[in-house]
């Protein structure tokens, strides 16, 4: 069994929780921190670019939720951009994984897979292929890495930076979107589910509690629940732009 730390959820700026995924990747990979896995929100709303995602409507830069203006952030893993708003996202960085991107998605994905399971929601693997790159919204299509819902919703949008045998994956959970920002966003609806009950009816406590406990399982992981220190935070917000 392995010891991973845990960090407990905290609230931020889109430029912080980038710095420090960043951060907590580069010390990972330096051997001087553990396994890692940690939940957070965004605070203000943000929408987040994939690494090589230079180019973006202007009109995002213009975008008011709840009084406050949109952040747009860099993220330092691949994909398209994602609205944080009304999503819970989780972070796991850890090495020793199949070499195999695809195979090393899968192996991070089954502990979301299995959380939702226990919590009577049954997620698969998208099926898009390589054209989705022309679609500048992550949520616009689902790739073999993103979880879908029985009815086609994508409830999870995943993306990974790869740093020879070392992992950072993190994603976007869209427990609660806003179909009316969304539709700013991206000129197009949310695709929120026709489901039974409502997925904003689960509690983010239940979601965390319950990918925490699978995650025990999949990754044979013990944790241990410990904030980032002072120093941690200030070398870690050093990073953020």
């Amino acid at each position: 069994m392995t010891v991973w730390r845990l960090i407990p959820p905290f609230t931020a700026s889109g430029a912080v929780h980038m710095a420090v995924d960043a951060w907590l990747l580069e010390q990972h990979i330096q051997k001087s921190h553990p396994p890692m896995l940690r939940f957070y929100t965004w605070e203000p709303a943000a929408i987040s670019l994939g690494y090589h995602q230079r180019q973006y409507p202007d009109h995002w830069n213009n975008l008011m939720w709840q009084g406050r203006s949109l952040d747009v952030v860099q993220r330092p893993t691949g994909g398209r951009a994602v609205l944080h708003q009304g999503d819970l996202t989780y972070a796991v960085i850890t090495s020793g994984l199949s070499s195999n991107r695809m195979a090393s998605y899968r192996q991070i994905c089954e502990f979301l897979i299995q959380g939702w399971r226990s919590l009577d929601v049954e997620l698969n693997y998208g099926s898009a292929e390589r054209g989705y790159i022309h679609n500048p919204n992550c949520f616009g299509t689902a790739t073999t890495a993103d979880l879908i819902m029985s009815n086609g919703y994508k409830l999870i949008g995943s993306a990974q930076k790869r740093c020879g045998n070392t992992i950072l994956q993190h994603g976007s959970i869209r427990l609660n979107p806003d179909a009316d920002l969304f539709y700013q966003v991206f000129e197009t609806d949310a695709m929120l589910p026709n489901l039974s009950f409502s997925l904003n009816q689960i509690e983010a406590e239940s979601v965390m509690a319950a990918l925490i406990n699978s995650a025990k399982t999949c990754f044979n992981a013990d944790f241990q629940m410990l904030p980032l220190s002072d120093t941690e935070w200030q070398q870690a917000v050093a990073l953020s732009p």
